[in-house]
């Protein structure tokens, strides 16, 4: 029979938690069923000539009521993957 060694020693519990990335954009399709298409759009500057110029991107964000349509303004955060392309989900408001 193996015996159960226990150790007790002393240490602070430190709490994590994990930083979450957070963006918001305009939804451009709700199609698909609890899923939206959002795009985000950022300014960038040319390094070497300083122009700015805008660069979009999108994602599939997971909206479980089914509640925000085209055009919509949303914000949404990430999570553990839901699907092959989502990771993200919708923050109501």
């Amino acid at each position: 029979m193996a015996q159960i060694k226990t150790v007790t020693s002393e240490k602070t519990e430190v709490k994590k938690t994990a930083i979450k990335k957070k963006f918001s954009g305009v939804v451009v399709s709700d199609k698909m069923d609890k899923t939206i298409v959002v795009r985000v759009e950022r300014t960038k500057i040319d390094p070497k000539y300083g122009k700015r110029f805008v660069v979009s991107r999108k994602y599939k964000v997971h909206d479980e009521k089914n509640k925000f349509k085209e055009d919509d303004k949303v914000t949404f955060v990430e999570c553990r993957p839901l699907s092959k392309d989502k990771r993200w989900r919708v923050l109501y408001q």
